[in-house]
């Protein structure tokens, strides 16, 4: 697989030998994952892009969802859809979260639709519209037990009237947010579909139903079949990874992100002598301690118990993680060198680290683990 390194950084042949650590982005494991989903619903999809496309890079990922038949892309700050503009990108994008007053006429600009819960968001998306002559395109928001974000169900058929009947704006779509989806037990998910149902007959029976009408994540589309209605909303599953520790994908599915680095030095150290700061480790007996040119300031967390691979096997974290730097005990890989390959995530000749076992020893979920990898490590893309 050759690579690229995915914007903001600068395209080569195989740049990973410029690069202390990066992440690989397997953009035909997106593009297959996509195709999948696409084939088990028949409604449209909405490839979620959000937070640098779940750390996988924004632009290459959404690119990649769109060659498997993804036809919208959901983010959840106005920058992000702007800059998916930017990039050529021209199919429908919303953003999941209300938008800052003052970002609002950009995005009417740019043809990007806007999540509006109140009296108060459909204003300004009025105002910011009115502006410029044109529609806010805008989807209604339901809380239906999620208690962040949404309209109350008792104030839906006012708020969507608002919506349908302003000359400034086009009510496009309406969606809600499973607070339990990614648990074996469905119950309180199909106690919010009814409670969201049952708001869809009281707008349809108005006639104040929109077009496009939407409530499934990325564990719904296999769990809950009748929630898929006109778009499934799409996130972690697009990527490869599990919904939950109680979910296994399809076998067809692919994780798409490797985080790699070298030892950048190997040395045996005599008995006794501490590593990193505060000397919390300190070998026993001669050791041979590697150093890895990863840090907390990457992404990979100071937590005991950290593992990478080298050579193909499975090595611990000792000592402190520093904010570059961190160190692994090699006596079980004897023949490592400085310049191998360190696998933080991903495989290596047959073994693995996956994200969901780094989440685990972490305390968290993988979204966090694959969203924390900071922006300052390159996404190589290929």
């Amino acid at each position: 697989m050759d690579f690229q390194t995915s914007a903001p950084y600068t395209s080569a042949v195989d740049p990973r030998s410029r690069y202390a650590t990066w992440v690989e982005v397997d953009l035909a494991a997106i593009e297959g994952n996509t195709r999948a989903l696409v084939s088990m619903t028949d409604a449209r999809l909405m490839a979620v892009v959000k937070a640098n496309g779940y750390g996988h890079g924004a632009i290459e990922s959404a690119r990649a969802a769109a060659r498997g038949g993804a036809t919208w892309f959901g983010v959840g700050r106005p920058e992000e859809a702007l800059e998916l503009r930017d990039s050529g990108l021209d199919q429908p994008i919303l953003v999941l979260s209300p938008a800052p007053k003052d970002t609002l006429e950009q995005l009417v600009a740019r043809d990007v639709s806007i999540t509006v819960c109140d009296e108060g968001q459909i204003a300004a998306a009025a105002e910011a519209a009115q502006s410029q002559g044109s529609k806010a395109k805008t989807h209604l928001k339901l809380d239906t037990g999620m208690s962040r974000l949404g309209a109350a169900l008792g104030d839906a058929e006012s708020v969507a009237r608002s919506l349908h009947e302003h000359d400034a704006i086009l009510f496009e779509g309406i969606f809600t947010h499973f607070a339990r989806a990614d648990e074996p037990e469905a119950q309180t998910s199909r106690e919010q579909l009814k409670q969201f149902e049952d708001v869809l007959a009281q707008l349809g029976a108005a006639q104040l139903r929109p077009p496009i009408v939407h409530a499934a994540n990325s564990a719904a589309v296999f769990a809950l079949k009748e929630a898929h209605f006109d778009m499934v909303r799409v996130g972690i599953a697009l990527y490869g990874l599990q919904p939950s520790a109680q979910w296994s994908l399809p076998e067809e599915f692919r994780p798409a992100l490797q985080w790699k680095s070298r030892l950048a030095r190997v040395r045996n150290l005599s008995a006794g002598t501490g590593v990193s700061y505060g000397h919390r480790y300190v070998t026993e007996d001669e050791e041979r301690i590697g150093t890895v040119p990863v840090g907390y300031a990457d992404g990979l967390r100071r937590t005991e118990g950290n593992q990478v691979l080298v050579g193909a096997r499975h090595v611990p974290v000792v000592g402190r993680v520093c904010m570059d730097l961190s160190m692994v005990q090699l006596d079980t890989v004897p023949e490592a060198e400085a310049g191998d390959e360190v696998v933080l995530i991903g495989n290596q000749g047959g073994a693995v680290i996956s994200a969901e076992q780094v989440a685990d020893r972490w305390g968290t979920i993988n979204y966090e683990v694959i969203c924390g990898i900071d922006r300052r490590v390159p996404r190589l893309v290929g």
